[in-house]
C-alpha cells in the first residue's frame, strides 16, 4: 500500500501549476507587502509599541529599530518580486520564508490565520522548483528549464489547502455558528446597505443559513476542486465565496491569497488550455527539460512528514483542554479557527503593594496600541504577559510584597460579557504554560 502512494506521489507531472502558483503568490505577497509599507504598519505595529506580546519559547524574538524594520519590508518586497519573476528564486524563497516568519512571531497580537498560512506555503516553496519555468532563472539559464515535476511538489501544496479549509470548517461545527448563526448575524447586520442582498442581512435567517453555506464550503470544496469535471465550477464558487468575504469583512488579504493559491488545484493541460484560450502562449521548452524529475530525498521526505503530521495535530490540540476554545483562546492559534469570534473585552489592572497597603489602578491604553489592547482583553496568555510587564515597570518591582490582578470582563458572540479570568488570582504567582492552566473561569 506504502509502496504504492509512493509511485502516485512520485509519478511526473506537467510543471505549468507549480510556475503559476508561483508567480500568484509571489504577486499577492508583492501587493500586501507593498501595501503594508505605504499604510504606515510597520510604525503602527512594530516601532511605536512600548511593549510586545511574545510566544511562549520564543520571547527571544524581538524587532529591530525603525531602519531595520524598514529594511526588513523592504527586503521582502524584493524577495516577493523575485518569487513572482522566478528570479534568484531559491535565494528569494528562502530569505521570505524567514523574514515573514520572524515578523510574525513578534507579536502575538498581529497574529492572523492567513498570515500563518504564508509562512507554511513559502516554507514549502523551498522544496519545489518552481522556478523551473516561466521565470528569468529558466530564460537566465535554459539548462534549468523542467517539462515535468514528481506529483508529491504540487500535492504538497495541494494538501496544505486541505487542511486549512477542512479545519476550517470542522472547527464551525458548533452551537454559535449552526444554530444561533454567530457570530456572522452580528456582522452581517453591520452591512444591511450591501447592494441587492443587503436587506436580508437583517434577518436571523439569513446568518444561519449563510453560516451553514459556509461551513459546507470549507468542508467540501477541496473535494470538489479535486475532481476534474467539477473543478472549473468549483473555482468559480472559491473566487465567488472569498471575493464576497472580502466586501463584506475586513479580513486583509486572505481572499485574494486563497484565491490564487487554489489554482493549484488545475491540470497543467488545463492551465494550458484557459490560457490558450485568453490568447497567451508559452514557451516551447527544449528537448532537455523532458528528463525524469528528480525524486524525493530521504532527509526531504522526513521533514516534510514531521511538518504535515504537525499540520494534522496542531488545530486538534484543544481537546486536551477543558472548556470551549474559542472562549478560553486555550489551543485556539495556528487551528485555523476562522471567523468564529465577535469578542469585546474590558480589563482593570490592580498592582498592589502588600506593605505600604497601596493600590494603584492601571488601564491597558496607558501602554498599549488600539489593536494590542483589543487582543489583549479576551486572552489570558496576553493578560498574564502584560501584567508581568506591569509589575517590571513598578518602582517596586521583583519585590515580593508586590501583586497584579486583574478584572477582565468579556462579551462573547452578542451575549452578556462575562469574568474571563480569576480576579482574585495574583497573575505574578502563576507562569505561562503549555498545558491548562486553572485560572482562567469556564463556563
Amino acid at each position: 500500500m506504502l509502496a504504492r502512494i509512493e509511485r502516485h506521489l512520485n509519478q511526473p507531472v506537467d510543471i505549468l501549476p507549480l510556475a503559476v502558483f508561483r508567480i500568484a503568490f509571489g504577486a499577492v505577497m508583492f501587493a500586501s507587502t507593498l501595501r503594508f509599507i505605504v499604510n504606515g504598519w510597520i510604525d503602527a505595529l512594530y516601532i511605536q509599541p512600548q511593549f510586545h506580546f511574545s510566544y511562549l519559547g520564543l520571547e527571544w524574538v524581538k524587532p529591530l529599530d525603525a531602519q531595520g524594520m524598514t529594511a526588513v519590508f523592504l527586503a521582502l518586497l524584493v524577495a516577493s518580486l523575485f518569487i513572482m519573476l522566478g528570479f534568484a528564486y531559491r535565494a528569494a524563497i528562502a530569505v521570505f520564508f524567514i523574514l515573514f516568519t520572524y515578523v510574525e512571531l513578534i507579536d502575538q497580537a498581529t497574529y492572523l490565520n492567513h498570515y500563518y498560512f504564508v509562512s507554511l506555503v513559502s516554507f514549502l516553496l523551498n522544496f519545489t522548483p518552481a522556478h523551473r519555468y516561466l521565470s528569468l532563472d529558466a530564460r537566465l539559464r535554459p539548462i534549468l528549464k523542467l517539462r515535468y515535476v514528481p506529483f508529491w511538489r504540487i500535492f504538497a501544496l495541494q494538501l496544505q489547502l486541505a487542511i486549512v479549509y477542512f479545519f476550517a470548517g470542522f472547527a464551525k461545527l458548533n452551537e454559535d455558528w449552526l444554530l444561533q448563526g454567530r457570530p456572522l448575524a452580528i456582522w452581517l447586520k453591520a452591512n444591511t446597505s450591501f447592494p441587492l442582498i443587503g436587506p436580508l442581512f437583517d434577518h436571523d435567517w439569513m446568518a444561519v443559513l449563510l453560516s451553514w453555506s459556509a461551513a459546507a464550503y470549507d468542508l467540501t470544496i477541496v473535494l470538489w476542486l479535486a475532481w476534474r469535471r467539477a473543478r472549473p465550477f468549483a473555482y468559480a464558487t472559491v473566487i465567488a465565496f472569498h471575493l464576497l468575504t472580502a466586501l463584506l469583512f475586513p479580513i486583509g488579504v486572505f481572499p485574494y491569497v486563497m484565491i490564487a493559491s487554489t489554482l493549484i488545484f488545475f491540470s497543467g493541460g488545463e492551465l494550458h488550455g484557459a490560457l490558450k484560450q485568453i490568447g497567451i502562449r508559452l514557451p516551447s521548452l527544449p528537448r532537455h527539460s523532458f528528463r525524469p524529475p528528480i525524486q524525493i530525498s530521504r532527509p526531504a521526505k522526513l521533514v516534510l512528514i514531521l511538518f504535515f503530521a504537525l499540520q494534522l495535530t496542531l488545530p486538534l490540540r484543544h481537546y486536551f483542554y477543558p472548556g470551549d476554545a474559542n472562549w478560553t483562546m486555550e489551543g485556539y492559534r495556528f487551528a485555523w479557527r476562522v471567523m468564529l469570534n465577535e469578542k469585546a473585552g474590558f480589563a482593570t489592572f490592580y498592582l498592589v503593594d502588600k506593605t505600604a497597603g497601596k493600590t494603584q489602578i492601571v488601564y491597558g491604553d496607558q501602554f498599549l496600541t488600539p489593536q494590542q489592547l483589543r487582543h489583549m482583553t479576551y486572552q489570558p496568555d496576553m493578560i498574564l504577559q502584560f501584567a508581568r510587564f506591569l509589575a517590571a515597570q513598578h518602582p517596586y518591582a521583583g519585590r515580593h510584597d508586590l501583586a497584579v490582578f486583574a478584572e477582565v470582563h468579556v462579551a462573547h458572540n452578542g451575549k452578556p460579557s462575562k469574568l474571563l479570568i480569576d480576579p482574585e488570582r495574583n497573575l505574578l504567582e502563576v507562569s505561562r504554560e503549555l498545558f491548562s492552566v486553572n485560572w482562567i473561569l469556564r463556563y
